[in-house]
């Protein structure tokens, strides 16, 4: 008689799946790389989700222009989840879509084997907990990054022989196209922008033509909605007089790739007639002194910029923009300070319909999340790292060590805060105006 045993289903241990999440990054958005990107993102899925040891943790990518950790919101998303102990294991295709910078990738190899983490790199077979892994990542990294730096100098050798001919680089400018290295009028964007050069002209300031522009649906040559350095820089390109200004900036560094404004560091070169004019000369520089005169008459001497106690640290969930001070009602009684996504604040709700924050109400709710009074701004940065606003009256706090905790809040209305006598004049302040409309009408 053949023995069968009985095991207790509830001492059967379900098998621990490791979670396993995939980076991917392509450095620009031209329409070959999105493929890329979509044909990784797929790639990833199918090969985590073969494994049957391996469940998939997430996919992060970044459509970045550097390896750098600060451009890539995906990246950041990834540690975070990293260190709120989400995540087993990355991989990446790699070490170059992981980090150019040898420090950064470091850094985030010795943060995460600390967290217990491990990455693999397909490309090189090495997995950053391996014995020799750091050794390996240190050498294959500097490799990429004189690599990097190596294609870096010869691309800008090529665009400043270039300049030096007085052939502009291929950028697209709303009112032109780049036709053999020469710019060709577009006639309808060239409508739009001769309608901006006089809108500024006839009085109107930029948030205003800003609001008219993305009111009418008209976006910019990139397809984002307009905002006011975007015109700003339209206003002040001399290539809509038919003429060229060339390295006007430059490229600081291969690993940042950050543009920096040219104050002589290098030649720049003017092309006289190099192409037609949308804009006339007289035009041009009548907007220019009109610039200038608008800045010098707001500027404040002596007045250095400020950071305030929450300067860059909150984030718009619904366009992802950085919240900014600004005073409300300066004129009047219920002048207040208040933070508001600049998308709302120069486009309008159309293009992001976030709320702007009482700073009162900032100040006592990262009170009550932080559990004490009296923070100074060096005190607020040690502990949180960034304050997201998904939705109205919600404010997501994240902290240095990964955890977030959600608050809400509630704006007390002015009409509350009244009194009998000023709800008495009100009402009858409204009963005059309705009485009037009916006189205006007989």
């Amino acid at each position: 008689m053949r023995e069968v045993i009985k095991l207790d289903a509830k001492k059967i241990l379900p098998v621990q799946r490791k979670r396993v999440a995939a980076y991917v990054r392509v450095s620009s958005g031209k329409d070959a790389q999105l493929h890329s990107l979509s044909a990784q993102i797929s790639y990833y899925n199918n090969y985590i989700g073969s494994r049957g040891d391996w469940e998939l943790a997430g996919i992060y990518a970044d459509e970045a222009m550097t390896g750098t950790k600060d451009n890539r919101p995906e990246f950041q998303k990834m540690l975070t989840d990293c260190r709120a102990g989400k995540i087993d294991m990355v991989i990446a295709k790699s070490i170059t879509r992981l980090a150019r910078n040898t420090v950064t990738l470091l850094e985030t190899a010795r943060e995460l084997k600390a967290l217990g983490i491990d990455i693999y790199f397909e490309k090189e077979n090495i997995h950053s907990l391996s014995t020799d892994g750091e050794l390996m990542l240190t050498l294959l990294a500097s490799f990429a990054q004189e690599e990097s730096r190596s294609v870096s100098e010869n691309v800008k050798w090529r665009i400043r022989k270039k300049f030096e001919a007085g052939i502009p680089t291929g950028q697209r400018l709303l009112g032109y196209y780049f036709k053999d290295g020469m710019l060709q009028v577009v006639p309808e964007e060239a409508k739009i922008v001769r309608q901006i050069f006089d809108d500024f002209l006839s009085g109107m300031g930029r948030s205003a033509i800003v609001r008219k522009l993305n009111r009418m649906g008209i976006t910019t040559v990139h397809g984002n909605p307009w905002d006011t350095n975007t015109l700003y820089y339209l206003l002040r390109n001399e290539k809509y007089t038919g003429n060229l200004l060339l390295q006007k900036t430059y490229s600081l560094d291969h690993i940042s790739k950050k543009d920096v404004k040219n104050h002589g560091e290098l030649p720049m070169y003017y092309v006289e007639d190099s192409h037609e004019a949308i804009i006339d000369l007289g035009t041009f520089n009548r907007v220019q002194q009109e610039l200038d005169r608008r800045a010098k008459k707001y500027y404040r001497p002596n007045n250095e910029k400020t950071s305030y106690f929450f300067t860059g640290l909150i984030r718009c969930g619904l366009c992802g923009k950085r919240y900014r001070r600004r005073i409300v009602h300066a004129n009047s009684k219920y002048k207040k300070a208040v933070w508001i996504c600049p998308t709302f604040d120069n486009c309008g709700k159309t293009m992001c319909p976030s709320q702007q924050i009482p700073e009162t109400v900032l100040t006592a709710k990262t009170s009550e999340i932080l559990g004490f009074n009296g923070w100074d701004r060096e005190t607020l940065r040690q502990h949180i790292s960034r304050i997201d606003v998904p939705e109205h009256n919600t404010l997501v706090y994240l902290f240095q060590d990964g955890h977030t905790e959600t608050i809400h809040w509630q704006n007390p209305s002015r009409r509350e805060s009244w009194s009998k006598e000023a709800r008495q004049k009100a009402r009858e302040f409204e009963l005059e105006r309705v009485e009037r409309k009916k006189e205006e009408k007989r």
